[in-house]
């Protein structure tokens, strides 16, 4: 059974968090968690605290078995745009440029890899 976590209105820019997330997606629970505690990128502690939720949350729902015996994936990451503010910069010769502060909201699922195996191979038959 699958458990997903969601961040909204995280203050960086999508483009800058798709990079980081692209290196996890598919990756097995306990490398990904790996990767992002060593990237020197400054939106992967942050991912890495949705990845450790969206695992509380596998938790929860799943009380009877233990973290260790399953094969935690990450399944889906999605990045998607948030809010974005607008402000004003000023310009020589009384203009103005407009600066956009993007943010973005994040969304990843961890599902158990042995358990989509099987249903793979239930729904073939």
């Amino acid at each position: 059974m699958e458990a997903r976590a969601i961040l909204k209105d995280v203050p960086t820019s999508p483009r800058k968090m798709r990079l980081v997330a692209d290196m996890i997606r598919g990756q097995k629970v306990s490398k990904a968690l790996a990767l992002l505690k060593f990237q020197p990128r400054a939106s992967s502690p942050v991912l890495h605290k949705v990845l450790l939720s969206a695992v509380a949350n596998w938790q929860q729902q799943n009380e009877g078995s233990k973290l260790e015996d399953a094969d935690l994936i990450v399944k889906t990451v999605f990045i998607d745009g948030g809010r974005m503010l607008k402000r004003l910069r000023p310009a020589p010769q009384g203009r103005a440029h407009r600066i956009r502060k993007r943010s973005n909201h994040i969304t990843i699922v961890v599902d158990d890899a042995s358990v989509s195996v099987n249903e793979a191979v239930i729904s073939e038959s």
